[in-house]
């Protein structure tokens, strides 16, 4: 590997290092608003969107420079493909973050509707699976990419309990229907930012061990 190419590979890795901070923060805050029922920081989560679109471009041509100047083989290019994999992948999570958040501003103006405690555990383990699967990407660690990917099924059962949950209030009483709605279109969010963190570790096995495994688990 030359040395131009190794500067290359270091620059592109930490601008994707900041990418994954960026995503996580505004995730973190739009549960924080839904939860909270905060439209403050609701609309604080919306107004980094467009950073967050900026930065992924930005990579994204980064990347495309480096396969065109350097033409990397074997492990650079894996790791470049992954970039590229993950990048798309916390850009769409910055897009549910934005969603979740458009949800917390209109909950915030409704009627608490009362929230089982499956949603809290649907949001520890969301937001466990992105924290461990950029950890995974800082640390280049296949085995807690892997633990990632077993998680998801826990998100999947726990959103159909959510939406079970929510179709008894509407039922129970009518003047829930609006907030039960809006809950249940967050928790779908949630459930795919889970399922984009499964995305990203599934890269992040392929980029350490060269194994695809996608649609595994």
């Amino acid at each position: 590997m030359t040395k131009h190419l190794q500067n290359d590979l270091d620059e592109l890795s930490k601008e994707l290092l900041t990418m994954g901070a960026m995503v996580e923060e505004a995730t973190n805050r739009a549960i924080n608003a839904l939860v909270r029922r905060d439209r403050g920081l609701a609309r604080e989560v919306i107004a980094v969107d467009d950073a967050i679109n900026d930065y992924e471009n930005r990579i994204e041509d980064h990347a495309l420079k480096i396969l065109a100047l350097h033409q990397p083989v074997a492990a650079d290019l894996r790791f470049i493909i992954t970039v590229l994999k993950v990048n798309n992948d916390l850009e769409r999570i910055g897009d549910h973050a934005v969603a979740i958040a458009e949800r917390a501003i209109v909950l915030a103006q409704l009627e608490p509707v009362p929230r089982p405690e499956d949603f809290d555990e649907l949001v520890k383990v969301v937001q466990r699976m992105l924290k461990d699967s950029l950890t995974a990407l800082i640390e280049r660690d296949a085995a807690m990419a892997r633990s990632v990917c077993t998680m998801d099924d826990e998100v999947d059962r726990v959103h159909r309990l959510m939406y079970a949950a929510m179709q008894e209030v509407m039922r129970d009483d009518i003047n829930f229907i609006e907030p039960a709605i809006n809950t249940i279109s967050a928790t779908r969010h949630l459930e795919r930012i889970g399922d984009l963190a499964t995305n990203i570790a599934e890269d992040i096995v392929f980029m350490v061990e060269g194994e695809i495994v996608r649609h595994n688990y």
